[in-house]
């Protein structure tokens, strides 16, 4: 940090990256150079086998270029330990280093081709043991150079030479603005088609339409628009994130005021309107997790799944429904079957068709809540992703709906999908003329909880009595003002530490802040920070308190960037500022402001524990208010929190305690009453 400059260009490494890599490469080379020595020390004076000239040579030769490769290494691995993230001054020297090293290189490679035309002539008769010594030193030869290469192509940037123009202050002081704005728009066009090349080939397995082609630009847009601003490596943000997960534990474990209470819900909402909520959120999760089709079946049933599908989907298909889409073998209907409990004639119609903006659903018939059921698949494939990630806003517009605003673009259109489907195709028309007094029930896990609340608000006016679940939906899916509108009829639940239930765009660049002003300021060097955190992370133990130039600051100062803070972010030619006229640290949002959908149900473990092996975890459930989720939480359980088979564990836990409880209340009445 920043990012390293050599050969005139900049790469995605820093010059403090190189104490873990560099250390391991030291410990195989000495090993390796204490073996050729011993096998050299046995063997001196016996070389006098048929080669056995080239081969005392060939050792020679090759110890002096470990030594040296040794004291490379030994050196670039000590100057890549000075200084901190923000310091890269004492390192300064590493650039010559490692163009020593990569010099070395060289008769390396050369050794290692003589090494190997030597081990395959079949004229050398000299002792296999030395034989198969030299074998192993030419196969180690061509595998550090092998993965040498690889972590060349990683560490590549593609934009760096882009990059490396705008951070040298020297250039371009006088430019005219036209000429800047050229450049500049030049410079967004290269880093475009650099994210845009990413992501096709990434997607290199689906078919590509003229659909997909304006989600990759779109997404290339949004990626390069957030990367733009920053000198930051991938291992920065791992000890950003580290940092930032240590932080938060020693702030959650400091006693403080609690942050949900039940004042956060509408006043009209009581706790048995909570219990009633979570029975129903318990019961509708199972069709949210019935979408998802064989893939979540058989992750939760590792060991009988298949069997079980193989005996009981190989039937013929059910005519009394509606199918569309690939299903071979019935996997996907039979797993819904199996864990929704219904029967065939209870489907009205299943789609598998899945595209981008296009997902998988099916309407059901639940007579045990007298209810027509809509369940939308959450993300199962990359089409799916591309639709998560189309994350631009779009206006939504409906008659009669005062409260119109800012939507998720590919979750809009992902709804509108569904929509036409529904009501262009009575589909809906079909099902309430099966059961009429049925009301209408909207839910989905993820993406689906997402598609299915704007759905929601598609289908309020022509049904007014509809109710949704959104069970984990992406946080940045409705502005404000929408989501005060489907507090009526959506009911969101999140589970823990979930990061898809934060994640926006505004979260993002607050994070991206976060990570830039505490590696700024921690006065330690990166390989200890990381080595800290994997421990911290694998073994727990008490946060680390890394001493940081923030100590002793006043809280005011505290809201004011440091110099360590600004030499992370991208140093652009005055021009440039110009053009973009911003603030890094304190620039205003660039994205409009979304929330979650609905009232919302924030389920937390009564008594957490960070490893990830606990058992007979018990669960809280309050309402809450949507700005809680205005920060993402850095946690290990920030990924499983919103897997589908946590959030159905978590309220059927709830739903079975709130059962028992109402059982022990009634016997003790009855007691009483005795």
């Amino acid at each position: 940090m920043p990012g390293l400059v050599v050969f005139g260009r900049r790469w995605a490494i820093g010059s403090d990256d190189f104490v873990l890599p560099g250390a391991f490469e030291l410990f195989v080379r000495l090993v390796w150079w204490i073996g050729i020595l011993a096998l050299y020390a046995v063997h001196k004076g016996q070389f006098n086998c048929p080669g056995g000239g080239l081969l005392h040579s060939y050792l020679l030769v090759l110890l002096v270029l470990l030594a040296s490769i040794i004291c490379a290494l030994s050196a670039l691995v000590y100057v890549s330990m000075q200084g901190t993230i923000s310091n890269p001054g004492p390192r300064k020297s590493l650039p010559k280093l490692l163009y020593t090293r990569l010099l070395l290189y060289l008769p390396e490679f050369i050794w290692a081709v003589v090494g190997a035309v030597w081990v395959s002539d079949s004229s050398v008769r000299c002792e296999k043991t030395v034989i198969n010594v030299i074998t192993g030193t030419v196969i180690a030869s061509w595998v550090i150079i092998i993965f040498t290469i690889i972590g060349v192509v990683i560490v590549f940037d593609p934009l760096g030479g882009k990059k490396t123009f705008y951070l040298t202050d020297s250039v371009n002081r006088n430019l005219e603005s036209s000429q800047s704005g050229q450049l500049l728009y030049n410079v967004k066009n290269t880093a475009t088609r650099v994210w845009e090349k990413r992501i096709r080939l990434l997607c290199c397995c689906i078919v590509q339409d003229d659909d997909h082609r304006v989600a990759f630009t779109s997404i290339a847009e949004l990626f390069r628009t957030y990367f733009s601003d920053t000198d930051l490596v991938p291992s920065d943000i791992a000890a950003g994130l580290t940092l930032l997960h240590q932080e938060q534990d020693k702030m959650e474990s400091c006693p403080k005021e609690p942050e949900e209470i039940l004042c956060h819900s509408p006043s009209s909402l009581v706790t048995d309107d909570l219990d009633l909520e979570l029975e129903n959120a318990a019961h509708y999760m199972l069709f949210a997790a019935a979408a998802y089709g064989w893939p979540y079946y058989i992750y939760t049933n590792p060991f009988t799944a298949l069997c079980k599908l193989g005996g009981d989907c190989c039937g013929n298909r059910p005519t009394d429904s509606d199918i569309t889409g690939s299903d071979r073998h019935n996997f996907h209907f039979g797993s819904i079957l199996k864990i929704t409990g219904l029967q065939y004639r209870d489907f009205i119609h299943i789609s598998f068709h899945n595209k981008i903006y296009e997902i998988p659903f099916f309407v059901a018939l639940d007579h045990k809540k007298e209810a027509i059921v809509v369940a939308v698949r959450g993300t199962l494939s990359f089409e799916d992703i591309l639709t998560d990630l189309s994350a631009d806003c779009e206006d939504l517009t409906l008659e009669d709906v005062l409260e119109n605003g800012f939507v998720h673009k590919g979750i809009t259109q992902a709804a509108n999908y569904i929509y036409r489907k529904l009501i262009n195709d009575g589909i809906l028309n079909q099902a309430f003329t099966i059961a009429p007094e049925y009301k209408l029930v909207v839910v989905g896990h993820s993406l689906g909880g997402g598609t299915a609340s704007i759905l929601a608000i598609m289908l309020r006016n022509s049904f007014p009595t509809l109710r949704c679940y959104a069970f984990s939906p992406p946080g940045g899916l409705l502005s404000k003002s929408l989501a005060d509108y489907t507090k009526h009829f959506i009911v969101s639940v999140i589970v823990g530490k979930d990061l898809v239930a934060r994640l926006s765009m505004p979260n993002m660049e607050d994070l991206k802040r976060r990570i830039v002003r505490i590696v700024a300021n921690c006065n330690r060097p990166k390989y200890q920070i990381l080595l800290r955190g994997c421990w911290y992370e694998v073994f727990g133990g008490d946060p680390d308190n890394f001493p940081t130039e923030l100590d002793g600051r006043n809280q005011d100062a505290l809201t004011q960037p440091l110099l360590a803070e600004e030499s992370l972010m991208v140093h652009r030619s005055p021009s440039y500022n110009a053009l973009e006229d911003e603030s890094h640290l304190n620039s205003p949002p660039q994205y409009p402001h979304l929330y979650l959908p609905g009232k919302i149900i924030h389920i937390v473990e009564e008594s957490s524990s960070r490893r990830l092996c606990s058992s007979a975890i018990k669960y809280t459930a309050r309402w809450s208010n949507e700005t809680i989720f205005g920060s993402i939480l850095i946690s290990p359980k920030m990924i499983t929190d919103h897997m589908p088979d946590v959030v159905l564990k978590a309220l059927t836990s709830l739903s079975q305690e709130h059962g028992s409880c109402i059982s022990c209340q009634r016997r003790e009445c009855t007691t009483d009453v005795v």
